[in-house]
């Protein structure tokens, strides 16, 4: 850790601070979990041990409850599942992840002490619970969570007292980090790194936060100078201003000073009209397609849950006819219209206009995110692929290449979904330098590649929000 120091932030408290020069997509550094866990609703689709989602898990011989690729997999996480095994067994059933992580958090601490290895620069003791922070409403919910952990705990354990546990508990709820896939494509679980918990946020962050190889990596966006605060994003940057307050003084207990937030940046394009010769809409115009635009989101999202995709598809072309020749292309309500309905064309193999609406959210994307933003990137990987299933190859190419380029900063050469974004960029090139030549031979090997489907990126819909997640879990 000689790359970051502890330092006193104004108006924050201790942070993190750089000791050197870094560049776009250096990694500042790595760090392992102090442990982590399954979530709940995916404890029998993930493997326990190295999370990744496989067709066909083993599960544990004795709790029934753990899962794992194979016998390689349960003998690494072994260590970790030994007295959590046992402690399922007695007490007849699984807890909740909050409990599970509270578990091995205090095993953890039990076996190798407060500082857990070199590069730990706080302990967990140090760390803040905001625990005389919560509303009545949720630290009731909290206590129900302590009371069941003390059930749950074997009595042959060290017994801790009532507010290192309440304290462990309050750091899982704010600082707990959401651990993705092998693909780092969804969220599967939720761990806990001490030397992130550090790194304060900012709307506009010099920094991102990405799993790799089971470690976090604190990865550069841009340029940072020697003595500069490091910092990240808690918060979806598409959300508003006074939403993202909301959320950062519900969630995390503190009001954000940041420049975007101080001077409002950007909220003028996320609610703004369609400007058409320099003629704008008047502010009730806009105020009407919004709150309309807002009506069919949730109509939209009634219908996903059902299932029910043609119906998703007949809202959502049914709003943006009207809402479209009034909302700017940069209107956060259009843009969550524009990428779920894309998502869902994308399914139904809908391919041109799922490319359409893509590239819509896309070009919005761009103008409201930090260049090298990972849901910038991600959005791009989606749209080129959607273009390629259209035949658009120039504008799929360009796409890949876009997201390839923001996904080697926030995510590095190595990591699983950049390396697939490799051999996309690869094939879609070579598709190109072909369609450019000849395009009869082109057409016709297309048509055999589609056969055996490759790029396929169809698997169905998330909710609406799912491609854009907080930094940090939150305690559901």
């Amino acid at each position: 850790m000689e790359n970051v120091a502890i330092f006193e932030s104004p108006g924050k408290g201790r942070g993190l601070k750089a000791t050197k020069e870094f560049w776009a997509g250096d990694v500042i550094f790595a760090e392992p979990s102090v442990a982590a866990v399954v979530f709940d609703s995916l404890a029998d689709r993930i493997c326990h041990s190295c999370f990744r989602r496989q067709e066909k898990l083993q599960k544990c011989g004795q709790c029934k409850f753990a899962h794992y690729c194979d016998r390689t997999c349960q003998r690494a996480g072994w260590a970790e599942h030994k007295l959590e095994c046992s402690a399922i067994k007695t007490h007849g059933k699984a807890p909740n992840e909050n409990i599970r992580l509270g578990a091995r958090i205090l095993w953890r601490l039990d076996k190798d002490g407060s500082m857990m290895s070199d590069t730990q620069m706080v302990t967990l003791e140090e760390l803040e619970d905001h625990i005389a922070d919560m509303p009545e409403d949720d630290l009731k919910d909290f206590k129900v969570d302590i009371h069941n952990f003390l059930d749950y705990w074997p009595r042959s354990s060290k017994q801790h007292t009532i507010d290192d546990t309440f304290h462990i508990f309050g750091v899982i709820n704010c600082n707990g980090f959401t651990v993705s896939d092998q693909r780092g494509l969804q969220a599967v679980g939720v761990g806990l790194f001490p030397n992130l918990c550090m790194v304060n946020h900012n709307c506009w962050p010099n920094c991102t936060v990405i799993l790799n190889h089971g470690k976090i990596e604190l990865r550069s966006l841009g340029k940072i100078e020697g003595g500069d605060e490091l910092t990240v994003s808690y918060v979806d940057f598409l959300n508003l201003t006074e939403e993202r307050q909301k959320l950062l003084k519900t969630q995390y207990f503190f009001d954000c000073t940041c420049e975007h937030c101080k001077d409002h940046i950007k909220d003028d394009l996320k609610l703004g009209g369609l400007e058409v010769d320099g003629v704008k809409p008047t502010e009730e115009q806009v105020k009407e397609a919004t709150d309309y635009c807002f009506e069919m989101m949730a109509k939209m999202e009634k219908a996903r849950l059902n299932g029910n995709y043609h119906e998703v598809v007949k809202i959502s072309k049914d709003c943006l006819e009207k809402t479209e020749p009034v909302l700017a292309d940069t209107h956060i309500y259009q843009l969550r219209m524009w990428s779920t309905l894309s998502e869902v064309q994308a399914y139904l193999q809908l391919f041109d206009d799922a490319a359409d609406n893509s590239r819509k959210m896309v070009e919005g994307y761009m103008k409201l995110y930090h260049p090298n933003n990972a849901a910038l990137g991600m959005a791009a990987m989606r749209s080129g692929v959607t273009h390629w299933q259209a035949g658009e190859i120039e504008v799929g190419h360009g796409m890949v290449c876009r997201a390839y380029a923001i996904l080697m900063v926030t995510h590095g050469s190595m990591h699983p979904i950049t390396k697939d974004l490799e051999a996309m960029r690869m094939q879609t090139e070579m598709e190109l330098r072909m369609f450019k030549q000849n395009q009869y031979v082109y057409h016709s090997m297309r048509e055999a590649a589609l056969k055996n489907k490759p790029m396929t990126m169809m698997q169905e819909p998330k909710n609406m929000e799912e491609g854009v997640k907080n930094l940090f879990h939150r305690r559901k």
